[in-house]
């Protein structure tokens, strides 16, 4: 069994890494998120590192947002074991931002279901870019 962690050192943090992908970075929708992507050249500790974001225009609230965020990386940190497989099988480094972009709170069974897809789908698209 792996181990399902999510270190510091898989987030982005980098403000000029994040400012470059939102630039040149490729993008997809899948209700209710949005996917910014790009492979990074640098080099990192992990094969991919990724940001999360909620909208303080759509959830005025900061318990709100975090209470999104905790659901989503909590449902990332499990299922992420399948992008890091396909980027250390093609020797890849990936830099990706996920953004809430639904009105409601969702339920962390729907956020269950949509982002292993969403993960699955970002492989697909980076096997296309290539």
């Amino acid at each position: 069994m792996t181990v399902q962690t999510f270190r510091k050192s898989e987030r982005l943090c980098s403000k000029k890494a994040i400012e470059e992908l939102f630039k040149r970075g490729n993008s997809f929708f899948s209700y209710p998120f949005q996917i910014i992507w790009m492979l990074s050249s640098t080099e990192m500790s992990f094969p991919a590192q990724v940001a999360i974001s909620v909208s303080k225009r759509s959830f005025k609230k900061a318990v709100t947002r975090n209470i999104i965020k905790r659901r989503i990386r909590e449902v990332y940190r499990k299922n992420k074991y399948t992008l890091y497989e396909f980027l250390e099988r093609e020797n890849k480094r990936l830099i990706y931002f996920i953004i809430y972009k639904g009105d409601t709170v969702p339920d962390y069974s729907i956020v269950n279901k949509s982002l292993p897809a969403i993960i699955n789908r970002l492989i697909m698209e980076i096997k296309k870019s290539s």
